[in-house]
Parts: C-alpha cells; sequence; structure tokens
C-alpha cells in the first residue's frame, strides 16, 4: 500500500514536469528520476522547441540525474514517466541501468515497454527494469486526449 502512495507522489511531480511542456505547446509528456526519496532528475518534452529529435522527456531526466549522481549509471533509481516511454527512451533507460520504471499510460502506438516491444524486460540484454505501469493512468491519458483535442481544432480553425 505504501508504495501506491510513494508512487503517485513522484507520479504527479512528472504530471508537474508535462504540464510545463503543454504550456510551451509540446506534447505533455514529463518525468523525474528518484534516488533514495529524492528527486535528482526531472524532464518534459521539448522537441519542437530545441528541433531536437533527442529532447524526450527521459533523456532530459537521464541527463540530469546521471549529473547529480556523477555516474552514467543510476543502479538504485526509480524513473516516473507520464507516457510510456518509446524505443529510444527505453534502450537509454536500459543502458542508464534504471532499477524500476513506472509509467502512467500506455503509449499503443510507440509505446516499448509493453505495447510494441518491451525492450525494459528482455532477458536477452544484460539489465532489466522492473516496471509498474497504470500509476494515475486517467490523469496522464486524459492530459494527453485533451492537448491533441486542442490541437486538433487549432488546426481546423485556421491556427499552428
Amino acid at each position: 500500500m505504501q508504495k501506491v502512495n510513494i508512487d503517485e507522489k513522484y507520479m504527479k511531480e512528472a504530471i508537474r514536469q508535462a504540464k510545463k511542456a503543454y504550456a510551451i505547446g509540446e506534447v505533455p509528456i514529463g518525468c523525474v528520476i528518484v534516488y533514495e526519496d529524492k528527486i535528482i532528475g526531472r524532464g518534459y518534452n521539448r522537441r519542437t522547441t530545441d528541433k531536437n529529435t533527442l529532447a524526450h522527456a527521459e533523456l532530459i531526466a537521464i541527463r540530469k540525474a546521471s549529473k547529480k549522481m556523477g555516474d552514467w549509471r543510476l543502479e538504485g533509481c526509480t524513473m516516473y514517466v507520464t507516457l510510456e516511454p518509446c524505443q529510444m527512451c527505453s534502450g537509454a533507460i536500459v543502458q542508464s541501468r534504471m532499477s524500476r520504471v513506472v509509467v502512467g499510460c500506455m503509449n499503443p502506438k510507440a509505446g516499448c515497454a509493453g505495447s510494441i516491444l518491451n525492450l525494459l524486460q528482455m532477458e536477452e540484454f544484460n539489465h532489466q527494469a522492473e516496471l509498474e505501469t497504470g500509476v494515475l493512468g486517467d490523469a496522464c491519458s486524459q492530459m494527453m486526449k485533451t492537448f491533441f483535442k486542442e490541437l486538433r481544432e487549432s488546426k481546423k480553425n485556421g491556427g499552428g
């Protein structure tokens, strides 16, 4: 029971990051990385803003967490991310030796933590991450739906 409350606490922080992306017109994806009950990395989607394919929330958070830890290995860390990671981010999570990943909502079109593939738990790799899905999933999913609905309406009305 306690773990769920901790997971919800940190997923709310990831949602806070996603709202920063939303505010600048980016797809609202947010991420935090926690080590010993402290947030050591935060990130939100900045792909369009930075004009950079690599500017995903997870990669930004991994970069910050690695700097804070003084190591590329993030063993003992938990990542909280509002949307299931893509193949690039899932690969980076495995490479970083992240211990655990908590996902808000799944991404059936591009997700690689269980939807299309599960790169986080392939026995063939030298590292697997514990995976928890659906934490505050409705809130994460609703934010995405609202964002894309507003985007479609804006395009229909001549914007964007």
